[in-house]
């Protein structure tokens, strides 16, 4: 459907076989581009049968796309310079930046008058200052090489609406969106769109360590997952989960010559359950 042959995305947090970023790096990927894919470690231990990035990279591969894997904390400007600077020794330019990468739910999801500040700070590390370090380092090049580009953030439907137990999440994830306002801004001159996606909940392995931190005493982590998948459903208007190809379909419309004229966007994915 759209057409990103000879470009080069660099998708950040695409290791989890459910996750987001695997889905976005396949469909930019199936659209024509090549593929650097980036997480935090090289190989993933949720599964035995999954090994994380090397399992994305062959899968671009199969495609007929180029693929390079990117071993990076987002949060560490060092080793955000040396990811950028490896991709582009590899192609030699970067198109589109995907700042996919988040930080795990874990004990930030706690009300306020207990949350940590550790934990808080983990939070906003990842979520808001790997978006910032990432962004600058890629714009940096895209400016530099005159082609123009695409960055593509993460939010949330929480980064528009405040919810108990997340505010440190919601802090990030509305930090995310002013970010992608003034980068917009600042970038639109050098015919650098920047736009952010807010998704639902969205079926991952994220739900999984959410319901392994939210789930009520008494109440198994596989009941209350599956507690959450319901209630989402049932609140969603159009009567389903979100799945990461939904993510990925709005992705690669962004990444492409058709959203030329969209830019400092925060798109809801998410069935209608949210529409501003």
């Amino acid at each position: 459907m759209y057409d990103l042959n000879g470009k080069v995305a660099l998708v950040t947090g695409a290791g989890g076989r459910q996750g987001l970023g695997r889905a976005i790096a396949l469909r930019l990927a199936q659209e024509g581009a090549n593929v650097a894919v980036n997480d935090v470690v090289a190989r993933n231990t949720r599964s035995p049968d999954w090994a994380g990035l090397p399992d994305v990279v062959r899968e671009i591969q199969d495609l007929g796309r180029e693929a390079l894997a990117l071993v990076a904390d987002v949060s560490d400007a060092q080793q955000v310079q040396r990811m950028v600077h490896q991709a582009l020794e590899k192609f030699g330019q970067i198109d589109i930046l995907v700042n996919n990468a988040g930080a795990p739910a874990s004990r930030d999801r706690v009300p306020v008058i207990e949350l940590e500040e550790d934990a808080w700070d983990l939070v906003q590390r990842v979520n808001v200052k790997g978006t910032f370090l990432c962004s600058r380092a890629v714009a940096r090049a895209m400016i530099s090489a005159g082609q123009g580009g695409k960055i593509i953030n993460m939010s949330s439907i929480a980064g528009k609406r405040g919810r108990a137990r997340f505010a440190a999440y919601s802090a990030s994830k509305f930090a995310v969106r002013g970010f992608t306002q003034a980068l917009a801004l600042e970038l639109a001159p050098h015919h650098i769109n920047v736009n952010a996606i807010c998704p639902s909940l969205i079926a991952t392995e994220r739900v999984d360590d959410m319901a392994a931190v939210l789930a009520p005493e008494g109440i198994s982590i596989e009941a209350y997952r599956k507690q959450m998948l319901a209630d989402s459903t049932s609140t969603t208007p159009l009567g389903r989960m979100g799945e990461p190809a939904d993510v990925a379909q709005l992705v690669a419309f962004l990444a492409s010559a058709q959203s030329d004229f969209l830019t400092g966007l925060s798109i809801p994915v998410a069935g209608g359950f949210l529409m501003d």
